[in-house]
């Protein structure tokens, strides 16, 4: 099944608000090739002391301010249903190594013993709660505590499971949202046209490979100010509008047409900007 990235969009009520239709369509016959990206090249300010030195910062400032609602929201899921509050569950990030993300718990204890790793429209597994704290990415907010760590940054490739990972030996830290976030916004409501058994191949074939591509082709021309205006961007889809869509689908347009940036890269034949 040929699937590229025009096909997720669908008139005014686009899946995407970034223009993942501009990437390249998959080869027919060659999607696990194009599955993993080696060596990505990386822009001067993805990799600088700079953003890591904001990346604290904010975190320090945004764990201060959300103590209360993460307080409240740690109640909530504690009362909605059985189980732990935090979700914890082990990624893949800098450099390859994992390590453990946190989350709020948003489905039933044991949810992953019951079905796929993914998730999609209408999964039961799907607390009341743990709903509306997907819809507004409240569930995303333990992960500033992974940001002070030094596993994660604000804006990067969202951190993925081991057998998910797509991009080898990553030079830079996973993000709490980066530009994949944002064009596969909607990606619970695509997954749920495709059938349970077929959900992980389905992604592994046809979505893994673009938010790769995606996010590597971004994190080569990242900025300071690409930067500022993504995490705006995501801010706005949490309580989006046709016209803030709009605003930001033009933002993130010119963002991918960005020239890139001066990058550390790792020399090789196999880097996402020299391979054919």
């Amino acid at each position: 099944m040929h699937f590229s990235g025009r096909t997720l969009h669908s008139g005014a009520n686009s899946a995407s608000i970034f223009p993942i239709g501009l990437l390249p369509a998959l080869p027919q016959n060659g999607p696990a090739r194009a599955a993993h990206i080696e060596n990505p090249s990386a822009s001067a300010w993805s990799l600088s002391a700079s953003k890591r030195l904001l990346d604290l910062s904010v975190a320090l400032v945004a764990m201060a301010v959300c103590a209360l609602p993460m307080l409240a929201i740690a109640v909530g899921v504690r009362l909605s249903s059985k189980g732990p509050i935090l979700f914890t569950q082990l990624r893949v990030g800098r450099g390859g190594r994992h390590f453990w993300i946190y989350k709020f718990r948003t489905m039933a204890c044991g949810a992953e013993q019951s079905g796929p790793h993914l998730t999609r429209d209408g999964d039961r597994r799907i607390t009341g709660v743990g709903h509306w704290l997907r819809k507004l990415k409240l569930d995303e907010l333990p992960q500033f505590y992974n940001v002070l760590r030094g596993e994660m940054s604000f804006v990067g490739p969202r951190p993925k499971l081991p057998k998910y990972a797509a991009i080898v030996n990553m030079p830079y830290r996973p993000g709490i949202t980066g530009a994949a976030t944002l064009a596969f916004r909607d990606e619970e409501s695509i997954l749920s046209h495709i059938h349970p058994s077929h959900l992980d191949d389905f992604y592994r074939l046809h979505i893994q490979p673009m938010k790769a591509r995606l996010d590597a082709r971004y994190m080569c021309r990242a900025t300071f100010w690409s930067d500022l205006r993504l995490i705006g961007a995501t801010f706005l889809t949490c309580f989006r509008t046709t016209r803030a869509s709009y605003v930001f689908r033009n933002a993130s347009m010119r963002i991918l047409t960005t020239p890139v940036q001066p990058a550390k890269t790792s020399g090789t034949v196999n880097s996402f900007e020299t391979a054919g």
